[in-house]
């Protein structure tokens, strides 16, 4: 299951990857279409890319460790409450990833119903663009709950990688 599930994290890292590189791709087309006098508009499908690099990154980032974490208070607890903490923050963070993701999937299935469709050039049905956010929150909350169960079989959580914070070095009273 473990392997099962670094490859859903790297394969979705991949993803955003992708993404990525078709932003850089659309933008380096509208400047070529402006050198040979023509004009493509990359601000509809770039802002589809950015959504999909942003929303299949997610999990993959989590589990490097590398997600922005304030950690003032958490940084301070030992034992049995460090302990709990990060349970309640796993417990937290799966829940409010798993309401989005059901919001999302309840606004996925609108758009395909009603047929919506982005007002530019493309026309692209909504119901696309917005799958691949549905799927990069279902996998955030799945990343989130494996965090949680790692946490709870006693063993150090992804996101807890160690790091330095503005505060390291600074002396109490000073």
């Amino acid at each position: 299951m473990r392997k099962g599930l670094d490859l859903l994290y790297r394969v979705s890292g991949g993803i955003a990857a992708f993404f990525l590189f078709m932003i850089a791709a659309t933008i380096v087309a509208q400047i070529a279409g402006r050198f040979f006098g023509f004009t493509i508009d990359s601000t509809e499908s770039g802002g589809f890319f950015l959504a999909g690099t942003t929303f299949m990154g997610m999990a993959h980032t989590l589990k490097a460790g590398n997600h922005v974490r304030v950690s003032l208070l958490v940084s301070k607890f030992k034992g049995p409450l460090a302990w709990l903490s990060d349970i309640w923050i796993c417990l937290f963070a799966a829940f409010g990833c798993g309401y989005l993701t059901w919001q999302t999937a309840s606004m996925v299935h609108d758009s395909w119903r009603f047929g919506d469709l982005s007002p530019g050039l493309l026309a692209v049905p909504f119901w696309i663009p917005q799958s691949v956010m549905l799927a990069g929150l279902a996998i955030l909350t799945i990343a989130f709950l494996d965090e949680l169960f790692l946490v709870l079989g006693r063993h150090s959580p992804g996101y807890a990688t160690p790091h330095e914070t503005a505060l390291d070095g600074i002396e109490e009273g000073e």
